[in-house]
């Protein structure tokens, strides 16, 4: 199992940019075997989505609403992944967590608040 510890939320203006990040820990084999790591959010009275998605090859994967405006990054030396949030739009509010996935474990952040302010 690896831990998940995000920070860079908070509240911006629409318009405006945010880079939340995703710091992973555990033991070595853990850290190795994990394959993908990924940004959901859930707002209010929502169901939890997909943001972005990267795998450790670098392919990456949007949600339909994001493309153009967010891009998912890893550090694979540093363990972290990012996610840059340009163009913001009150309706990007939402708890946003971190996700890192492999064959043995589905590990999740505690997540971080975005608040996007019209």
């Amino acid at each position: 199992q690896v831990q998940l510890v995000e920070s860079g939320g908070g509240l911006v203006q629409a318009g405006g940019s945010l880079r939340v990040s995703c710091s992973a820990s555990g033991t070595i084999f853990s850290i190795a075997s994990i394959r993908t790591m990924g940004w959901y959010r859930q707002a209010p009275g929502k169901q939890r989505e997909l943001v972005a998605l990267i795998t450790s090859a670098g392919s990456t994967n949007y949600a339909d609403s994001v493309k153009g405006r967010f891009t998912i990054a890893r550090d694979n030396a540093k363990n972290t992944a990012y996610l840059q949030m340009n163009s913001l739009k009150p309706e990007d509010t939402a708890v946003y967590y971190c996700n890192a996935g492999s064959s043995l474990f589905n590990a999740w952040g505690q997540g971080t608040q975005v608040t996007v302010s019209s």
